[in-house]
């Protein structure tokens, strides 16, 4: 399996308390560095000299700060040897990092690492909320797919001999019944690794479908999570387009709901808000308005 090495979120690193940190810190930021070991990721404080609202002054800041070898013998700097950055572009707190081919010499922990370390790092800027990571045009893809859309959410703290923890976790699910107009339950036992969000792991588990003949599945298969982040009760879901297409004969509310329901069963989500290439300004099956966050619905599961 797959092993996910991620890194602490640290406070200011989120949307709601950029501005405050920067501010009451006079710009001191995290820059985050790889332990020599390369086991797990490490941070300096390190002051700004852009000003906060100087968004790409603090991206080619922050972008060299990563590039120099650090003062301490025992960290290494992220973008270095293999991790050559081509260029980069930001539209709409969308910053995107075009590398060098080398980038896929990275062996699986050492690029797990790069990529915490770059992120977590790049996110803490005013109007930078998600960075995403191009392979020579191409989007950087692992063993699941398009990795997509990245913001430090993404990343918990996972230590040490820690990174290889996994628990077992009993999920319930919603899916369509037969007739596609309700919602059944489906109780579900996955053992994962503790380093995924629980969020991502329940979204992945409806793509992946149901597993009996009561229930139907209600998001197309070949959907591919862009990014999943939690904030203030808010669970922030975007897909790339496939989520669009239904391939299966259930109503709108029903594929809406099963996602929703779903998420909020066992977490602390009490909204879902769902996006398509960052965009929720669309309408999902022609009919439902994805522009607002969704609560949970109860009465569409049949009872």
């Amino acid at each position: 399996m797959l092993v996910w090495i991620m890194v602490l979120t640290v406070s200011g690193c989120s949307a709601g308390t950029k501005e405050s940190q920067l501010d009451s810190e006079e710009g001191v930021v995290k820059v985050y560095y790889i332990n020599n070991t390369e086991t797990s990721v490490v941070t300096e404080d390190y002051t700004l000299t852009s000003t906060s609202t100087d968004t790409e002054g603090c991206v080619e800041e922050l972008l060299e700060q990563m590039k120099t070898i650090p003062a301490k013998l025992e960290y290494e700097a992220p973008i270095t040897g293999d991790v050559v950055i081509n260029e980069y572009s930001i539209s709409d707190e969308f910053l995107t990092l075009d590398f060098s081919s080398t980038y896929n010499n990275l062996d699986t922990i050492k690029e797990k690492l790069v990529r915490a370390a770059i992120v977590s790092t790049l996110t803490q800027i005013d109007g930078i909320e998600y960075v995403d990571f191009l392979i020579d045009g191409t989007p950087l893809e692992d063993s699941t797919g398009i990795v997509g859309n990245m913001n430090s959410d993404m990343f918990v703290y996972n230590a040490g001999n820690e990174i290889n923890t996994y628990e077992k976790v009993e999920l319930t699910l919603y899916f369509a019944n037969s007739t596609g107009d309700k919602l059944v339950q489906v109780y579900r036992s996955i053992v994962y690794n503790s380093n995924i969000l629980k969020e991502r792991l329940i979204i992945e588990q409806l793509i992946s479908g149901p597993n009996s003949d009561i229930s139907c599945a209600t998001i197309n298969p070949e959907t591919s999570i862009n990014s999943v982040s939690v904030r203030d009760g808010v669970c922030y879901i975007d897909f790339d387009d496939k989520f669009m297409e239904q391939p299966n004969d259930v109503t709108p509310e029903v594929a809406i709901y099963s996602l929703v329901n779903s998420v909020a069963e066992i977490t602390d989500v009490n909204r879902v808000q769902i996006s398509v290439n960052g965009n929720s300004n669309v309408m999902f099956m022609d009919s439902i308005s994805l522009a607002k966050s969704f609560e949970r619905n109860l009465d569409i599961i049949l009872k």
